[in-house]
């Protein structure tokens, strides 16, 4: 397994630190495993003068797979947009082709009451939200800042999808229906835009090729509302990218934090970048309070996904488990009754486990 590491910024050393202690335990176990390490975001920017340096990008394309932490942080807010960290990981996302972003939303029993929602409401919830992530406004042409005939700043941007676009995350998802339990929703807005006239169509057209497959469509407004409401209704969303952002976003809390949501990032031949959904979080770097068990559950998502390692795969979910059924609890997740720890206290409990 040749792995590039690209920790970034803020919490991602940290929590990157943790996962790569499953590794250890995986090499020693006898698995050929080579690690190598590269800047990205504003570690990037500091180190080489962009936040996607091309030994970065070299590293990541001779890679098999890529694990990151999070990249941004507040003392590159003044950075042109260019050199924002944010655009190392758009510019990576783009150069190795990861269209299809896999975010799995679960809430483990232990932290039904960590949820923002009821126990009775999100007990037993596990979804799995598909989001384009190489097209849409993220990426269309034209955008940009400009000056209006007489004289007001206007920004714009363009949101943008084309048939084979959507048709290859469409298949994605079914394909990931087909493996769970057969029922996909898209989301879109088609009532108002026209990129999602073209997407609910485009999504109708490949069902056919998938009869076992209970297609529904959901409005963006209303999923997002359904998502508070009764989120057990679904099982796989497939959706764009700036509303999949959103949506997995608000997902994350139903599971109890965001540092609990892992997220794999693929190619069409399942090479893959596996990384935390959460940010950067610079307000508590360096205080050993973070959540890394995300990024340990990305290791579990490489090992599935590009490794086709599903006995690895499980036993790193199934040690995360053993660890929050015994009471080890980060920050965001702690409640009364339970054993708070830091971030490499969590990665130790969860490796000893494994």
């Amino acid at each position: 397994m040749k792995i590039a590491v690209l920790p970034g910024d803020g919490i991602g050393p940290e929590i990157v630190a943790q996962a790569v202690k499953v590794f250890d335990v995986l090499a020693k176990e006898g698995t050929p495993i080579e690690l190598e390490y590269g800047d990205i975001g504003g570690a990037g920017y500091d180190s080489a003068g962009d936040p996607y340096p091309a030994s970065t990008s070299a590293l990541s394309r001779d890679a098999d797979a890529v694990l990151l932490g999070a990249v941004g942080g507040y003392r590159y807010d003044s950075l042109p947009r260019p050199m924002r960290p944010e655009q190392g990981l758009l510019r990576i996302r783009k150069e190795l082709n990861l269209f299809a972003n896999l975010r799995p939303a679960v809430l483990y029993p232990e932290l039904a009451g960590a949820s923002s929602l009821r126990p009775e409401v999100v007990a037993g919830l596990d979804i799995m939200i598909l989001r384009e992530l190489t097209g849409d406004i993220y990426f269309g042409q034209p955008r940009g800042l400009r000056r209006t005939a007489d004289g007001e700043r206007e920004g714009y941007d363009t949101m943008h999808y084309c048939e084979s676009e959507i048709a290859r995350i469409a298949h994605v998802g079914f394909r990931t229906a087909m493996k769970r339990n057969k029922r996909l929703c898209s989301v879109d807005k088609a009532n108002v835009l026209e990129t999602s006239v073209l997407w609910r169509e485009v999504v109708m057209e490949i069902a056919r090729g998938y009869p076992e497959v209970e297609l529904s469509h959901m409005y963006v407004d209303n999923a997002a509302m359904q998502l508070v409401r009764n989120p057990r209704q679904f099982d796989v969303i497939l959706t764009g990218n700036l509303f999949g952002d959103i949506l997995s976003d608000e997902a994350s809390m139903l599971t109890g934090s965001i540092g609990m949501l892992p997220s794999a990032s693929l190619d069409a031949n399942g090479k893959g970048l596996y990384e935390p959904i959460h940010g950067s979080a610079p307000d508590i770097a360096g205080r050993n309070i973070a959540n890394p068990i995300a990024t340990i559950l990305s290791v579990a998502m490489m090992l599935r996904h590009t490794f086709d390692d599903e006995v690895g795969a499980s036993r790193v979910e199934n040690a995360v488990r053993k660890t929050l059924a015994e009471g080890y609890r980060t920050p965001d997740i702690h409640q009364e009754g339970t054993l708070k720890v830091g971030t490499k206290e969590m990665g130790d409990a969860v490796v000893s486990r494994l």
